[in-house]
């Protein structure tokens, strides 16, 4: 009989092996999941645990909440919890600005990239400072409302309290995986089991999809715990889940290929290989339409398998659309100076939440757009805190024919930097959410954009004086589509007439938290009347909005798809069913916190409108 120490010496090698990638990769899944491999690692020697809440909120992608207030903003997610364990709708909580699909179905909606990896489904971010930097070992999220939103959990090593930032911003993510839908929208506390890293952490950030969720999501704290000492794995590890080795290696690959953005994307030398194989038979452009379904990181590995293929990868055709986006954390200037010779022939390019903490300087920025600017229809620059005066100056010299641009959330421009905005004639949506334009510049804008069909304005909160916006809209864009006036604080009938009368082709139409709007002026039956192609009308938590103005919107917007009036108390169930019986579109009608409207009313309209989605929000 052959010794059979070999084979346990095999087996041994292949168990440690196991060992070493789950102390590399970790885990991903809910507390609960089959995937989440119940590792129970220990870490010898034993630390003290250090349990700790967010101290601040450093940066966001969107809130719902105003500037000026705390209700419903980022901001209440510092500290101890407000709401938990508590269930409803609170305004101490964070909330963040959409939710469900139903941004995705109205005129304003913009067209997806293609080539996004499935593995990035993230639609908005907060970041959060701790006190003490802790090698983590558990983060608690508690969740008030709808909850199921957080996708994504990540780590930075850069210490946003030290006085000597680093050389080097590292992202890790700590937990990851696709959303899924939540029954009941109870309060819970998620604990998503961690990977382990390898340096100390005090800046956490969560990234969510609302996609799936009836609601607002509604975050009331996050719970950090850590160990100042580096964690030691011990051997003692039960049940390794052989799906989740390959799950990982997939991410491993993913890691390597961003790398390359940096280190591969410029050879110019490649190994010689006698034969392309069958690729030599295949017409140039059937081989670029295969590649075309690749991501960026595919593009960059399959490069460096044989000339041929390195030539379609770096073909400028490749790079019509790109989105680095989903790469946020590895894109830096050397990046974009390797992509440079490929994106000769870009039109559409994201480059949302990428370059801060010094990742993109602003001259790296430039030399990239003045190589690659002059084709550009679409720019996406959401809070990219990178940007300055300078940037948007080079923007409006080298993209002469850019239509559309988004700067949402890009809260660092100063205010006079965005007159340089009015040079760009032919732009047709720009997006201005949260920033710091002010009037001067966005008349300006107004006055030479006249080709705009599509604009937000929504937290705009350094404009003075709405009323004058809204007549020289009304004088100048004629052609709009959408606007986004959300939490404007002085806009007033006078200047809701000027709107209605000069931009007949509204199909769009957000007045939420617009306390200066009272039905008693007529406003709101002004705009049904004068607006007839109204696909979405948001009038949220105004509440004066009363049964005439339902009424009008019945008779005279019958192409209504969305409609909030959350907060009203001067609307009837009668009102409502006229709407919905000649609104055989609407599809969205929130009637949250509306005095009259109560669970017996919406259950029988849900009964007779089986197609309408009538939300009632609750506190408890």
């Amino acid at each position: 009989m052959p010794p059979v120490f070999p084979m346990l010496t095999v087996l041994s090698m292949f168990y440690y092996m196991c060992l070493r990638r789950r102390a590399r990769t970790a885990t991903r899944g809910e507390m609960n999941s089959r995937r989440a491999i119940e590792s129970n690692t220990r870490a010898l020697p034993i630390n003290v645990e250090i349990v700790q809440y967010a101290k601040e909120v450093l940066d966001f992608s969107s809130h719902y909440g105003s500037e000026n207030s705390m209700s419903y903003t980022m901001w209440n997610l510092a500290g101890i919890p407000n709401v938990y364990p508590s269930s409803g709708d609170f305004t101490q909580t964070a909330v963040f600005r959409t939710y469900g699909t139903w941004w995705d179905r109205c005129p304003s909606a913009r067209l997806p990239f293609t080539r996004t990896p499935s593995t990035f489904c993230s639609q908005d971010y907060v970041e959060l400072a701790f006190e003490e930097p802790v090698y983590p070992t558990a983060v608690h999220i508690l969740e008030t409302y709808h909850p199921g939103a957080v996708v994504r959990i990540l780590a930075c090593s850069a210490n946003p309290y030290s006085q000597n930032p680093p050389a080097e911003v590292r992202w890790e993510i700590l937990w990851s995986e696709a959303p899924a839908k939540v029954n009941g929208p109870q309060a819970r506390q998620f604990t998503p089991c961690i990977k382990q890293i390898n340096f100390p952490t005090n800046l956490i950030r969560l990234e969510v999809n609302s996609s799936l969720l009836d609601y607002y999501t509604e975050l009331d704290a996050v719970v950090l715990h850590g160990v100042k000492e580096r964690p030691v794995l011990s051997l003692k590890t039960s049940m390794i889940d052989m799906n989740d080795i390959d799950e990982d290696e997939d991410e491993e690959k993913f890691a390597c290929g961003m790398d390359n953005l940096n280190k591969q994307f410029n050879i110019v030398t490649l190994r010689e290989w006698p034969t392309n194989g069958y690729f030599d038979k295949l017409p140039y452009e059937l081989i670029q339409l295969i590649l075309s379904h690749l991501t960026v990181p595919d593009l960059c590995r399959l490069a460096q398998t044989c000339k041929l293929l390195y030539q379609h990868c770096c073909d400028p055709l490749q790079y019509i659309h790109l989105s680095l986006q989903p790469y946020w954390a590895r894109i830096n200037d050397t990046s974009l100076e390797y992509l440079q010779s490929r994106c000769t022939l870009i039109q559409w390019l994201n480059l949302s939440w990428t370059g801060n903490r010094g990742a993109i300087s602003v001259s790296g920025f430039s030399r990239f757009l003045k190589v690659c600017g002059s084709e550009l229809v679409r720019l996406e620059l959401s809070c990219g805190h990178f940007l300055n005066e300078t940037c948007l100056e080079v923007i409006t010299e080298m993209c002469p024919n850019l239509q559309e641009l988004n700067l949402s959330s890009c809260d660092k421009i100063p205010p006079q930097a965005f007159n340089h905005i009015a040079k760009v004639g032919s732009l047709k949506r720009l997006i201005l959410y949260r920033t710091k334009v002010e009037q001067t510049a966005l008349l300006s804008i107004l006055n030479f954009c006249s080709e705009l069909q599509h604009l937000s304005l929504g937290s705009c909160v350094m404009i003075e004086d709405y009323d004058l916006i809204a007549s020289m809209m009304g004088a100048k864009c004629k052609k709009l589509r959408s606007l986004d006036l959300w939490r404007c604080k002085n806009i007033t009938e006078s200047g809701i007439a000027e709107l209605a009368s000069g931009c007949q082709l509204l199909e769009e139409l957000d007045l939420g938290w617009c306390p200066t709007l009272q039905s008693s002026t007529g406003c709101f039956t002004n705009l049904a009347r004068k607006l007839p192609n109204l696909q979405k009308l948001f009038l949220t938590a105004n509440r004066s909005v009363c049964d005439t103005d339902i009424e009008e919107l019945a008779a005279n917007c019958t192409h209504l798809r969305q409609l909030d009036i959350l907060g009203t108390r001067m609307v009837s169930p009668a009102s409502l069913r006229k709407l919905l019986e000649s609104c055989k579109d609407l599809s969205l009608l929130d009637v949250s916190f509306c005095s009259q409207i109560d669970n017996r009313v919406v259950l029988e309209l849900n009964a007779n409108f089986p197609n309408v989605f009538i939300k009632k929000s609750f506190t408890q």
